[in-house]
């Protein structure tokens, strides 16, 4: 397997990262680090699904560089919610090429991937220093997001579309559709992300606890998850690696990644000492996790055995009224990033979105041109091939294919006879 960077080209892009502003979303600058970040990001899932060793990962920590990967990352986030449906609403925007704009969107959802491949590490949790808590907060954002649609059946049945499928041409109100398909694969990933930082809980600070038991009351938010499972459709299909899939039958009872991430989650932050100590078992909270004991089937435990020491705990909270938590008086950090980004930018998104729209998202024929040159070149199609699970299908009998349409450079052919 190809490697797309060496470790000094690395390093180089790592140590280029720097924080922007709002305003710079889009611009040359930022289209460069998005760059960066892509290729890193391929970087980091090439080295994990060939155990090599993980250097993305060492070179953002000992650079110092998390932080800013979580900044970017919420930057994005924050633009999406406040300037793009302004961008969207804006009736003369009618732009020769909407990509650079998928670029943006798509933007978060790559952080989210480096991230998620990154926090796996108990060292990125410390080096990632007082932005863990700004992760802890997205990381509610997302999976309450992914409750409520869940709930109210929003969760979208088709897969995005994926970088070399997307059209140049797509009008802006197609953007917003991929936006809102996107938000279901980054609350995944957000999943994730949150389920590494509690196993770590023990090196973080007491804020981040505090954080997530007491503010955002995370082991209710993984209750709801457990009993809304929104990675399923009934019993025909699993979201897995990034897809809808057809579940087989002897496969039906059998817990996908995501299903064993949050009982890891639960796991973590109901059994810690830490967490037991914190977390306050009122009423209603108590209600809600021993709705757990419903879904601690004798199969499930079978392929997480710890299980069985939260059904445990839940056996014995069911008998019991643990004693409150002692509120004592301690100085807590805040997240900053959201606020900061908001306070700075109130009552200039429209003026933002105008900004971008004249300058940004409109640009001209040799513009779009060297765009074009620069993405082949970052969307290395032959290493992206190593990144897919499933093999390429061919466009005209369906069996596997071997070559790729030279003019397209998306559909493939079985033979020269599928290809006319």
């Amino acid at each position: 397997m190809d490697s797309v960077l060496l470790h000094e080209e690395a390093e180089g892009y790592i140590q280029s990262l720097e924080k922007m502003s709002l305003r710079d979303i889009g611009s040359p600058r930022w289209f460069r680090q998005h760059e960066f970040i892509e290729k890193l990001n391929m970087q980091a899932i090439l080295n994990a699904s060939a155990n090599q060793e993980e250097f993305i990962k060492d070179l953002f920590v000992s650079l110092g560089k998390i932080p800013t990967l979580v900044h970017a990352m919420i930057l994005t986030e924050v633009w999406k919610h406040k300037v793009f449906p302004k961008i969207c609403k804006l009736q003369d925007f009618n732009p020769k090429s909407t990509f650079l704009l998928y670029m943006v969107i798509h933007h978060e959802a790559t952080i989210i991937n480096l991230l998620e491949t990154i926090m796996y590490h108990k060292e990125s949790s410390e080096a990632a220093g007082d932005c863990v808590l700004d992760l802890v907060d997205y990381c509610h954002r997302k999976l309450t997001l992914l409750v409520g649609r869940s709930v109210s059946g929003e969760i979208s049945t088709q897969d995005r579309i994926t970088h070399t499928q997307i059209s140049g041409t797509a009008s802006v109100q197609d953007l917003q559709k991929q936006s809102d398909m996107l938000e279901f694969e980054i609350s995944i990933k957000a999943l994730s992300v949150l389920c590494y930082i509690t196993d770590h809980v023990e090196s973080l600070s007491l804020s981040v606890l505090s954080r997530m038991l007491c503010t955002h009351n995370m082991p209710c938010v993984l209750v709801q998850l457990v009993e809304n499972c929104p990675w399923k459709r009934g019993t025909q299909e699993k979201y897995t690696e990034g897809k809808w899939r057809a579940v087989l039958p002897e496969d039906q009872l059998k817990l996908s990644k995501h299903d064993g991430q949050v009982w890891i989650a639960l796991l973590n932050l109901m059994l810690k000492p830490d967490c037991q100590r914190k977390y306050d078992f009122n009423s209603f909270n108590k209600t809600q996790l021993l709705k757990l004991r419903g879904f601690l089937t004798d199969v499930v435990i079978d392929q997480l055995p710890n299980l069985l020491d939260l059904k445990h705990f839940l056996s014995q909270l069911a008998l019991t009224d643990p004693v409150a938590p002692k509120k004592d008086l301690i100085l807590e950090q805040l997240p900053e990033i959201w606020n900061n980004i908001v306070m700075e930018n109130d009552k200039k998104w429209k003026a933002i979105a105008k900004y971008q729209v004249t300058n940004v998202f409109n640009p001209s024929e040799s513009e779009l041109r060297e765009q074009a040159s620069r993405l082949a070149q970052t969307y290395n199609l032959d290493v992206m091939e190593n990144l897919i699970p499933d093999k390429p299908k061919c466009g005209a009998c369906g069996r596997t294919g071997v070559k790729r349409c030279s003019r397209c450079q998306g559909e493939w052919y079985c033979n020269r006879y599928c290809a006319f």
